[in-house]
């Protein structure tokens, strides 16, 4: 009888520990709990997703044709405790691959996806690329490898911080930022709120739900995990509502009344969801890597309003993160300290008509600074004169320009955007 107890809790065990957790929505109460306007920010952002989603045609494929595709630049921190969790460029490259199937629907196992949810199965139009330069115009693989003494991470952020053993996060206007490392307990991953700081922005992954190789374990070895907290990061709740039978504000997917776990087989109804039964197979439940495999159009249509003008995503679309010309310089190791971010200040920003450059330091009067559009082209060339420079923008095309003074090597970002 004691055999049988044991190698029932010991089954029960696995099952527990088998299980994917991802505690965004826990994540995401505790920053709410630190700044309740956070739900307004994200209740107009759910208004401006039905408006898009009521004008949006639907189809399998796309939206209409000539739908632009969204690329959005990544750069990957990895946090090591010990040399056998620095995980190679390869396991890396691996998950931009799963993430680039997986939002476009070039996943292969789309076959599996049910009859009844076959037309709401959607092309997201979003792709992913590790950045070619990083914040301060240098080359880079858009692999940041980091040692910390840090045994495990949690949900406090401290993998975000470089001052208490994560590292700091790149400028989230130009980057999707990619944390990942050792977390605590079954914790696979959690993304942070849209509208954060900048400092918080992007998601969290633990090595062993990261790629499709190395590190990466069963049954969490498919890279989709980040697939669902870059869901989270782009405005995505999970497909219960994180509550009983709850809303998770997309139309096209159907009441569930709790997470899946595991592999589900065959029409599970709940919450009078009949005929369709749960859409366990969404990437925003919590089933198994190999039983998940769409995005709906509604959540498409979610996505992607966090792109507009004015939009929390928008100044991705600016980014030159993936197709700037890298400057010459010392490698990412041997980069000089930044310079201080108080010596220059840059207003308004975004601009309209003309841009001011304050200069907070008296050893660069009389230099020249000079205002690069995207690809590392020269647009504008101003001495600096009592500290103080003006740019003239009105008559450049909306975009992310990039100031730099001479003899400098931070890039101050400029975005100008229409009057």
């Amino acid at each position: 009888m004691k055999l049988f107890v044991l190698i029932i809790f010991c089954l029960s065990a696995y099952t527990v520990m088998a299980q994917r957790e991802c505690l965004s929505q826990q994540y995401y109460e505790q920053e709410l709990r630190a700044n309740p306007a956070l739900a307004k920010k994200l209740a107009e952002l759910d208004a401006a997703a039905r408006q898009l989603k009521e004008t949006a045609t639907s189809g399998t494929t796309g939206i209409s044709s000539g739908t632009p595709v969204i690329v959005i630049p990544v750069v990957v921190h990895i946090l090591y405790n010990s040399p056998s969790l620095n995980i190679g460029d390869a396991q890396v490259q691996s998950q931009i691959d799963v993430l680039n199937r997986d939002y476009r629907r070039l996943n292969t196992d789309t076959v599996s996806t049910p009859l009844v949810f076959r037309q709401r199965a959607a092309d997201c139009y979003i792709e992913f690329k590790l950045a070619k330069v990083d914040p301060r115009g240098r080359a880079t693989s858009g692999i940041v490898r980091k040692s910390t003494g840090i045994q495990f991470f949690g949900l406090d952020d401290r993998i975000k911080s470089s001052a208490v053993g994560g590292d700091d996060a790149w400028d989230a206007d130009r980057y999707l930022n990619i944390w990942v490392g050792s977390l605590a307990g079954n914790l696979l991953g959690y993304s942070s709120v849209v509208g954060c700081t900048k400092d918080k922005d992007g998601v969290v992954i633990a090595y062993r739900a990261f790629g499709t190789s190395g590190t990466a374990s069963a049954p969490y070895d498919k890279g989709r995990t980040v697939t669902h907290e870059i869901g989270h990061w782009l405005g995505l709740r999970h497909i219960w509502g994180d509550q009983y039978c709850g809303n998770d504000y997309i139309d096209d997917t159907p009441p569930q009344q709790t997470s899946s776990y595991g592999c589900p087989q065959g029409t599970i109804t709940s919450c009078g969801n009949n005929p369709s039964g749960n859409m366990y197979m969404n990437y925003m439940d919590l089933t198994y890597d190999a039983c998940t495999n769409l995005f709906t159009i509604g959540q498409r249509e979610k996505m992607r309003s966090l792109f507009a003008e004015g939009a929390p995503r928008n100044a991705l679309l600016y980014s030159d993160a993936c197709t700037a010309t890298p400057i010459e310089g010392p490698a990412e190791a041997s980069l000089p300290e930044q310079e201080n971010e108080d010596a220059v200040k840059v207003f308004p920003n975004p601009a309209t008509k003309q841009v001011t450059i304050s200069v907070n330091d008296q050893n660069l009067s009389g230099k020249y600074i000079t205002l690069y559009n995207r690809m590392g082209q020269p647009v504008g060339k101003t001495l600096i004169a009592k500290n103080v420079s003006v740019f003239n923008v009105q008559h450049l095309p909306q975009g992310m320009y990039f100031a730099r003074v001479e003899g400098q090597t931070k890039a101050y970002k400029v975005l100008k955007v229409a009057d």
